[in-house]
């Protein structure tokens, strides 16, 4: 079977003096008859040193980004910003749950080179200038039976690196595979060794399991990847406050699932833009249930624990705020009672993330008795926003009719022209006939340039 190759490396490889490979997710995916990558990894590898492998690169003017001796491996970058990792034949070995190989050892036997890798649909290799398939560890029958199995006993690949348990869990998710009877054991009895992984490396692989549909385009991806870390237990080591949820019954005239199904059903029903919100948005029910016997208080508490859980994880500031935010409000006029005054001044004050912020409650809504239709908060927020900006509402302090400047000519103190105009946004909110300059210009002359 012949494999899409770039250009360029199918010059690379005739450039070389030896056979050179492509292997793993490119090979894999290929073989699956999946849809080229938008952003396609292009793993090489050769029995090759690395002095010969960059002799033959910078011969067809592909520059060389990176050379490891340790592990044999040469990162390479073409004239269209295409990458490439050359990886030598080896051998590894790892002290127990530690993510870099403590002895390497170069080979010239593609079968051992085989087995160091992670799954055996990740083994195959194609031989690029002679456009053949090697498979010594009959990879090719994992893809036709759509499995993952590991290349060694589960338990031996697990062992020698903690973050192959989310590797499993992504992969399956994203390739629609299924774990075989042993990786799901191997992964269980192993669970506790993603505690040893760097949180960097375990945050990405969250993050591209949150959004392992937009790979393939498998439908609930995401939500099928989840349920593998919760039934192998990683789930419980990478997110212990989430996991507690496990069994914990909710009422069953508002939900059909308990805690922790409902929370993953919710990324199951969210679009990509909330998905890490909609995991953790009911992170704070375990702690309250357990504590205070009812979950009146779980989302200012689940958006404490969330900023702990992203901050653990190196999330980005930015995300961590955001994602804080949306968990502490995904419950507001749950019960539609919210006065239209204050609803009003709500939709001001977090115009910013309105569409994520009615999108989890939407999938919230969904999650708790996999119902998709419009969720009657959402609905009487959508309603309102619409009627807020055919009047004229100002949602930011842009948008109002007066400025700093303004402020300053009517008297306000410096360190209070922020406040006052925040406070003026709010007042507009109740009635977008409230923004004309003359009435607010007055208004602040009134009610705030007097006051120190």
């Amino acid at each position: 079977m012949k494999i899409p190759v770039p250009e360029k490396l199918a010059a690379l490889a005739g450039e070389c003096a030896f056979p050179l490979y492509l292997v793993g997710g490119s090979v894999r995916d290929a073989l699956a008859d999946f849809p080229p990558a938008e952003k396609p990894d292009y793993d090489i590898c050769a029995a090759a040193p690395e002095a010969d492998l960059i002799a033959a690169a910078e011969r067809v003017g592909m520059q060389v980004k990176g050379v490891y001796p340790r592990t044999g491996t040469v990162k390479l970058e073409d004239e269209n910003g295409v990458g490439y990792e050359f990886t030598r034949f080896r051998s590894d070995k790892y002290v127990r749950g530690i993510h870099t190989p403590s002895e390497i050892e170069f080979t010239d036997d593609i079968k051992k080179d085989a087995r160091r890798r992670d799954f055996c649909a990740n083994a195959i290799y194609y031989e690029i200038k002679t456009q053949t398939v090697c498979d010594p560890l009959d990879g090719c029958g994992d893809i036709e039976r759509k499995i993952l199995r590991t290349v060694a006993p589960a338990k031996k690949v697990f062992g020698e690196d903690g973050l192959r348990l989310m590797r499993l869990a992504r992969l399956a998710a994203e390739t629609g595979f299924s774990p075989d009877s042993e990786a799901i054991e191997g992964a269980r009895e192993h669970a506790a060794l993603l505690s040893d992984i760097a949180p960097e490396r375990i945050y990405t692989e969250l993050m591209l399991l949150l959004h392992a549909d937009e790979k393939h385009g498998f439908p609930d991806a995401p939500y099928r990847g989840l349920c593998i870390l919760r039934d192998t237990g990683v789930l419980g080591v990478l997110l212990p406050e989430l996991a507690a949820g496990a069994g914990m019954a909710q009422r069953s005239d508002f939900h059909n699932h308990d805690v922790l199904e409902h929370s993953l059903r919710c990324v199951k029903y969210a679009p990509k833009e909330i998905r890490l919100a909609a995991l953790l948005h009911d992170v704070g029910k375990p702690l309250c249930k357990m504590r205070d016997g009812n979950s009146f208080l779980h989302a200012d508490e689940g958006a404490e624990i969330t900023r702990e859980i992203l901050t653990r994880l190196k999330s980005p500031k930015a995300l961590i705020t955001e994602t804080e935010t949306l968990v502490r409000l995904h419950m507001r006029d749950y019960n539609l009672q919210m006065r239209e005054g204050k609803l009003r001044r709500e939709i001001v004050q977090y115009h910013a993330i309105l569409p994520k912020l009615l999108a989890l409650k939407q999938a919230d809504f969904s999650a708790c008795k996999d119902d998709l239709s419009p969720a009657p908060a959402v609905v009487k927020w959508q309603t309102l926003y619409a009627a807020m900006r055919e009047e004229g509402v100002p949602f930011t302090i842009k948008q109002l009719a007066v400025n700093g400047n303004d402020a300053l000519a009517a008297g306000i103190p410096p360190q209070r022209v922020g406040e006052t105009l925040a406070e003026l946004l709010a007042y507009c909110a109740e009635n977008g006939k409230r923004n004309d300059r003359g009435h607010l210009l007055s208004r602040l002359k009134k009610h705030y340039g007097k006051q120190d």
